[in-house]
């Protein structure tokens, strides 16, 4: 009996479940076979479940629906998994609490013996906290305002998974906008990232893609000053989004322009000390922090960290300019690349960082990132390694694995598109 696409994805969503519910119970031995093997699994089903995206026009209303509700519940069940001691969420707490008490986070140091009466049982365990805090003044409002309303690991954690759902129902606006199909919709929220980086471990870049999202569908219906803003907004929660600003060149008016460089400029306002931006940790991230980032590893050992670094955003900067004259009408490739090839060359290449790339993933050209956001799992396992007292480093296997993956994809569709362009030449029809 030949099964149909529902029923293939009912299939798929079950095995997505059965898997990630074993990594929430696991969520604490991250890197441990115990949580690796699900992980991988439920990779493997998304992977799988695309395909069926691809080549199915259109799901049944139910069929949807149940697919939501799934991601739904494993969610859930993440929501209520603790984090990591050291996780990123712990600063989050420390950055807000501090501002409440009418400290600059960009200044405090929180292992400072003096401010050892400001932690709480949240903030105690941060990871480096020899710095201060590296998060834009987007995030660090959105930190403040959060702990405003209840200050705890677990209140962060449900305003992001808030985020996340406000992000799959935009999708689907997008979506039906673009005149795609609203199963789409799918590509991001079956991604297992969402599950570990957001419900399970919390990390602030979900507020940012909604930002972004939200951008974009502003774009779609031509409301520039909100399209504009909520670029801004984007931007100051991570940088990341910034190599992206060719891509609004001559889509936003002057004064749009203007009024999200002087929100942005607000967002500062309360951080300012004698007259000076603060950056806090920036600048430390770049010089010190590393993490899966081969091609920056090589670049670095001729250049200087910093400049290595404005390679990697002036990569994604000339990505953005070629994807936005390929097409006058800006696709959803346009906003995933850009941001992809900056990563590729960043320092710190954490699964978490791919996040901004998931809203955007729904073409045959972005299958490389597809498979991106799958083949960084095996990472995890530093984390293991860590606990066992090795140094926090990627393995070269595993460095391989995640981006000969990439690479072999890219490599097949770059071969497929050859011999369709010769097949088409051959024929005497005109390469598109």
């Amino acid at each position: 009996m030949k099964l149909t696409p529902s029923q293939r994805l009912y299939g798929l969503g079950a095995i997505l479940l059965v898997a990630l519910a074993a990594c929430s119970i696991n969520f604490n031995h991250r890197g441990e076979s115990s949580f690796l093997i699900p992980l991988a699994v439920a990779g493997i089903a998304y992977l799988l479940a695309i395909r069926e995206l691809f080549s199915t026009p259109e799901l049944p209303r139910r069929a949807l629906l149940f697919a939501l509700a799934v991601a739904g519940v494993w969610h859930a069940l993440f929501l209520w998994t603790p984090p990591g001691l050291d996780d990123d969420v712990h600063r989050y707490v420390w950055d807000g609490h501090v501002q409440r008490l009418g400290y600059n986070p960009y200044v405090l140091v929180p292992n400072d013996p003096a401010l050892t009466a400001l932690h709480t049982r949240d903030t105690r365990t941060m990871n480096n906290p020899e710095v201060p805090s590296p998060y834009p003044a987007g995030a660090q409002l959105f930190f403040r305002a959060v702990t405003a309303i209840h200050e705890s690991v677990f209140a962060l954690k449900v305003a992001f998974v808030i985020c996340d759902f406000a992000i799959a129902f935009l999708l689907l606006d997008v979506l039906s906008a673009t005149g795609q199909s609203g199963h789409w919709v799918l590509a991001y929220a079956w991604n297992p990232l969402l599950a570990t980086e957001v419900a399970g471990s919390g990390h602030i870049d979900i507020v940012g893609v909604l930002m972004l999202l939200i951008s974009v569908a502003a774009l779609l219906r031509r409301w520039r000053p909100i399209a504009a803003v909520a670029f801004s907004l984007a931007v100051a929660v991570k940088f990341l989004p910034i190599v992206l600003l060719p891509l609004y060149w001559k889509r936003l008016r002057i004064r749009d322009a203007m009024l999200a460089a002087a929100v942005f400029g607000l967002l500062y306002v309360p951080f300012l000390g004698h007259g000076l931006i603060p950056f806090g940790s920036l600048g430390t991230y770049v010089q010190r922090f590393r993490f899966n980032g081969p091609i920056f590893a090589a670049f670095e050992q001729v250049f200087a960290p910093s400049f290595v670094a404005g390679l990697a955003a002036f990569g994604g900067f000339l990505a953005a300019i070629w994807m936005g004259r390929k097409s006058e009408e800006l696709t959803s490739d346009a906003f995933a690349w850009p941001m992809a090839v900056s990563l590729l060359c960043a320092p710190v290449i954490y699964p978490w960082y791919l996040l901004w790339l998931l809203p955007f993933l729904r073409s045959i050209s972005s299958l490389p990132i597809l498979i991106w956001t799958v083949s960084i799992i095996p990472t995890y396992c530093v984390w293991h390694l860590r606990a066992l007292g090795q140094p926090w480093l990627v393995p070269r296997w595993i460095l391989v694995l995640e981006y000969g993956s990439v690479a072999v994809t890219a490599a097949i569709l770059a071969w497929l598109r050859f011999r369709r362009v010769r097949e088409m030449r051959s024929s005497g029809v005109p390469d598109s």
